[in-house]
C-alpha cells in the first residue's frame, strides 16, 4: 500500500531479503536531504531509521526481523529542515533462512534435500549450481528433489525460503553428488543355452555388476561383478524367459542406477520328427515334438534347385507344391524373439512317380482293345483302368507298357494309367475315352401321356449321342430327334395303329437302322354329348355320338351331392336314383385296350326340387287355415293349394309357410304343393287330406235362470253337431254340453256378481279346442 502526501513524490521497493529491505525513490526539487524509517507494523518498539544525502535516490534498510510487516515512510527534506514531501508504503520482510539438514542423491538424475521448517515460509526454492549452471525447483515442505541433473556430478545446494514479501538469503550450501548413470544393455542369445550382455562405458565407473534369474523366480539367480563392457552366461535353459539386471559402481563402492531387461534365450531344435507324404495332394505332414520356448517353427524341404518352406505355430504343417518323381530332404527348426534354433537332421522324402505319357488306344478287332504308354522312371509298376459310361470298371496291373481289355458295342470307355512306387500312385494324368459303335435301343415303351400325344422311353445305349423315333400310321410319319432317352410324339390321331422305330446315332462310329419297331393304337376318341333327357322323376339319359370302333363308354355325373356313374357300349345310358334338387356336370370318356380318351365337354344337369318331408294344417279362424311346410332342397318358390268341391284356397311365397282364406267348414280338402326352382323346374307334392273344423252355431242367446243361473240356446248349423258351452270367469270357469241334439244348455250354481264370457263351440276329440266362435257377454 503506498501513501502519498505530495503529488509526484513516492517510493518503491526493489528488493526484500529476511532483515532488509531496498527502497527506491524520485528526486524531489529543492530536497537537500532523504530521510527513510521503517517501523515494525505489530512489533511495539522496533523501528529502523536512515538519511540519505540528496544524491542519494535509493538506500537500504538492514537489521530489520524476519518475516515482519513494516510501514516504510519516506521524506524529502530541503536545507532548513522543513520537510518539502512525504510518502509511505507497507513491506513484509522475507522468512528467516533455512538450515539445510542433509541432501543425498539415489538416482542418477536427481538430489534429494531436507532442511528445517522456517516460519511464516509459504514454500521453498531449491537451487543445485554446478560451475555457471544452475537447476531451481520450487517445493511446498522438506524433503524436496531437484531433478534434471548429471549423473556423477558435484553440485552446490542451498535453500531459500519465500514469502508474499519475497525470498530469503540463501541457506549455506551443501554438497552432494548424483550417483552413477545406469548402463544401458544390448542383450541377445547366441545359443539356445546362453544370453550375452553388453553396454556401454559409464562415466566414473570403476566396475559393473550384472544379475541373471529366470523371470517366473524357478532355479537360482547369477551374479557377476566386472570392469569389461560385456559378458556372457551359459549353462542355461533353452527358450526360458529371463530377467537381466545391472548397474555401475564408483571407486567407492557407491552403486548407481539399475537397468532391468527380459530376455529369452533361442529354443532347442525340436525332436521326433516324422514326415508323411500324401500323394492324393502332393503335400508333405511334417510334424515334431513341440520344443520349449519356441513361438514359430519353420520346415524346409530341399531338392536341388528348390527349395519349399511352411511356417507354423503349431507342431505340424504341410508342404504344399511338391513335384512328382523327386527326392526332398526335410528338415525343422524353431523360432522366438530371441533367434532360432539349429535346423533338426534332415529326413529323407521321395514323392509318387510322374503320370505316364504316350497313351494310345486301338481296336484290333472288335470286343477286344489294346492301350499301351511310355515308360515312367523310378516307377515299380502301372495299373491302367478302363471305366465304361455304365460304371463298370475293371483294371489291369502290369510291369510292362501296355495291356488288353474286352469292349461292346454302344459303350464309351474312360482310360487312364497310373504309375506306382512305395510313396503311392501317380498324379492323374490324360484321361482318355473311346466308343464302340452303338447298340439298338432296348426295352422300347410306349405311354400315353394324352389322347392324342405318346411318350416312348428305352433303355439308353452307351455311345450313342443322339436318336430318332419315327411313328408311322394313319395319314403320315411323326419324326422326333433327341439327345435323351425318351421322346414324346403329340398330335397323333386318336383310335389309330403306329409302328414306331427308335435308331441311335454316334458321331464317332454313325448310326444303326436296322432296329426293330413296335406296334402301339392311341386311345378312343372323346365322345360328345348330344342331349339329356328325363326318363323318370330320378333317371335322366345321356346320348352321345359315338366315334370309335370298339370302346366302352363312362358318363360321369358330378355334384355337390356325389358322383354317379352309368356305363355302355353304344351312344347312350341312363343316370338312375339322381337325388333331387340337385346341380350336375355331366361328361363322358371313352375306354378301350389302348387306353382312355380325354373327357367330353361337360353339360349341365339340373333336377327338380324337392318336396318338403313335412307339411302341417292349423285352423286360426272358422274361414282361415295356416299351412307351414320344411324346406324342400332346390325349391326356391311354392305353390299351396286346398282344393273341395266347394272351392279352392291357393298360395304362392317364398316362405316355407302360408295363410290360406275363404275355407268352408266341416269340409274335406284335397292338400297338394309345388317346390319351384330357380330355373324353372317344377315338383308336384300330394300329401293327405284336410277336412276343416265343423260350423259354428248361430243365433247364440242368453236367458237368465233365477239369480245363479243361466240358460244358452243356439241355431246348430247341422243336426248331426253336437256342442259345448264354455263359461269363464274370475270367479271359475264352467262347462255344459248337452245330450245329443238339443240346441240348448243349462248352467247353475254360478257366483253372482261377476262377467262372464261365454263361448259356444262344435265338440271335438282335438287339441286345442277352437276358440275362434263368437263370444258373448253376460253379467
Amino acid at each position: 500500500i503506498i501513501i502519498s502526501f505530495v503529488l509526484g513524490f513516492s517510493v518503491s521497493i526493489c528488493d526484500v531479503t529476511s532483515r532488509s529491505i531496498y527502497v527506491r525513490w524520485p528526486k524531489f526539487s529543492g530536497a537537500s536531504s532523504y530521510r527513510v524509517t521503517a517501523t515494525a507494523v505489530n512489533t511495539v518498539g522496533h523501528s529502523l531509521l536512515a538519511h540519505f544525502s540528496d544524491v542519494t535516490l535509493k538506500g537500504t534498510l538492514s537489521s530489520l526481523i524476519p518475516n515482519t510487516v513494516y510501514a516504510i515512510q519516506a521524506e524529502a527534506i530541503d536545507k532548513n529542515g522543513i520537510i518539502l514531501a512525504e510518502t509511505q508504503i507497507m513491506q513484509s520482510t522475507a522468512p528467516d533462512v533455512p538450515v539445510i539438514d542433509q541432501a543425498y542423491s539415489k538416482l542418477s538424475n536427481s538430489i534429494t534435500v531436507e532442511w528445517r521448517a522456517v516460519p511464516g515460509a509459504t514454500s521453498y526454492l531449491l537451487t543445485a549450481q554446478d560451475g555457471d549452471s544452475f537447476t531451481e525447483t520450487v517445493v511446498t515442505n522438506s524433503p524436496g528433489t531437484l531433478t534434471g541433473l548429471k549423473p556423477a556430478t558435484l553440485y552446490r545446494i542451498t535453500v531459500r525460503s519465500v514469502n508474499s514479501g519475497g525470498k530469503s538469503q540463501p541457506s549455506p550450501f551443501r554438497k552432494a553428488k548424483t550417483v552413477l548413470a545406469a548402463p544401458v544393455l544390448s542383450v541377445s542369445s547366441p545359443s539356445c543355452d546362453s544370453i550375452a550382455v553388453s553396454w556401454k562405458a559409464v562415466y566414473m565407473a570403476a566396475g559393473f555388476s550384472v544379475f541373471l534369474m529366470r523371470s517366473d523366480g524357478l532355479g537360482r539367480m547369477l551374479k557377476e561383478n566386472t570392469t569389461n563392457t560385456s559378458l556372457i552366461f551359459t549353462s542355461l535353459d533353452p527358450g526360458t524367459l529371463y530377467t537381466i539386471k545391472a548397474y555401475a559402481w564408483n571407486v567407492n563402492g557407491v552403486p548407481g542406477d539399475d537397468f532391468t531387461y527380459n530376455q529369452r534365450t533361442s529354443p532347442n531344435a525340436p525332436a521326433d520328427v516324422q514326415v508323411a507324404f500324401n500323394s492324393g495332394t502332393l503335400r508333405a505332414i511334417v510334424s515334431w515334438m513341440p520344443t520349449e520356448g519356441a513361438l514359430t517353427y519353420s520346415v524346409t524341404a530341399s531338392s536341388r534347385p528348390l527349395n519349399l518352406t511352411c511356417n507354423t505355430s503349431s507342431a505340424s504343417c504341410a508342404v504344399p507344391s511338391l513335384q512328382c518323381g523327386s527326392e526332398y530332404s526335410v528338415s525343422v527348426t524353431a523360432y522366438n524373439d530371441a533367434g532360432s534354433s539349429k535346423p533338426t537332421g534332415a529326413v529323407s522324402l521321395k514323392t509318387i512317380p510322374c503320370a505316364p505319357v504316350n497313351i494310345s488306344i486301338e481296336e484290333e478287332e472288335p470286343g477286344r482293345l489294346l492301350v499301351s504308354w511310355s515308360s515312367v522312371n523310378f516307377s515299380r509298376y502301372y495299373v491302367v483302368f478302363v471305366k465304361s459310361d455304365d460304371g463298370l470298371e475293371v483294371h489291369c496291373n502290369t510291369s510292362r507298357t501296355q495291356c488288353h481289355f474286352q469292349s461292346d458295342c454302344g459303350f464309351t470307355y474312360f482310360i487312364s494309367v497310373f504309375a506306382y512306387n512305395k510313396a503311392g500312385q501317380s498324379p492323374l494324368g490324360d484321361v482318355f475315352n473311346y466308343t464302340t459303335a452303338p447298340c439298338c435301343p432296348s426295352d422300347l415303351r410306349a405311354t400315353f401321356v394324352s389322347g392324342d400325344a405318346v411318350r416312348v422311353t428305352w433303355a439308353p445305349v452307351r455311345g450313342a449321342e443322339m436318336y430318332q423315333t419315327r411313328a408311322v400310321g394313319g395319314s403320315g410319319a411323326l419324326l422326333c430327334n433327341d439327345t435323351a432317352a425318351a421322346c414324346t410324339l403329340s398330335a397323333l390321331q386318336c383310335d389309330t395303329r403306329y409302328r414306331i422305330a427308335v435308331y441311335s446315332f454316334s458321331e464317332a462310329r454313325g448310326s444303326n437302322t436296322s432296329c426293330a419297331s413296335k406296334y402301339v393304337a392311341t386311345a378312343p376318341c372323346s365322345p360328345e354329348i348330344k342331349n339329356i333327357s328325363k326318363e323318370a322323376r330320378s333317371v335322366m339319359s345321356v346320348h352321345w355320338h359315338s366315334n370309335n370302333e370298339e370302346a366302352t363308354y363312362i358318363v360321369t355325373a358330378r355334384g355337390d351331392a356325389g358322383l354317379w356313374h352309368c356305363t355302355s357300349s353304344g351312344n347312350s345310358c341312363a343316370l338312375i336314383n339322381l337325388p333331387c334338387g340337385s346341380a350336375f356336370s355331366v361328361s363322358a370318356i371313352a375306354r378301350s385296350p389302348a387306353g382312355q380318351s380325354l373327357p367330353s365337354y361337360s353339360v349341365p344337369l339340373e333336377t327338380a326340387p324337392c318336396c318338403p318331408t313335412d307339411l302341417m294344417l292349423t285352423q286360426v279362424a272358422q274361414s282361415v287355415t295356416n299351412i307351414s311346410w320344411s324346406v324342400g332342397v332346390g325349391a326356391q318358390t311354392y305353390v299351396t293349394t286346398l282344393e273341395s268341391p266347394k272351392g279352392q284356397a291357393k298360395c304362392h311365397t317364398l316362405q316355407n309357410y302360408c295363410l290360406l282364406g275363404c275355407i268352408t267348414c266341416s269340409t274335406n280338402y284335397t292338400v297338394s304343393l309345388k317346390a319351384i326352382s330357380e330355373t324353372g323346374l317344377t315338383s308336384s307334392c300330394t300329401y293327405r287330406g284336410y277336412s276343416s273344423s265343423a260350423c259354428c252355431p248361430s243365433g247364440v242367446k242368453l236367458y237368465r235362470l233365477g239369480n245363479n243361473g243361466i240358460r244358452v240356446h243356439w241355431r246348430a248349423s247341422d243336426e248331426s253337431i253336437n256342442y259345448s258351452t264354455h263359461l269363464h270367469g274370475s270367479k271359475g270357469n264352467f262347462t255344459c254340453t248337452p245330450s245329443p241334439g238339443l240346441s240348448h244348455c243349462d248352467i247353475t250354481e254360478i257366483p253372482c256378481g261377476d262377467v262372464y264370457t261365454v263361448i259356444v263351440s262344435p265338440v271335438t276329440d282335438q287339441e286345442p279346442k277352437l276358440t275362434f266362435c263368437a263370444k258373448k257377454i253376460y253379467s
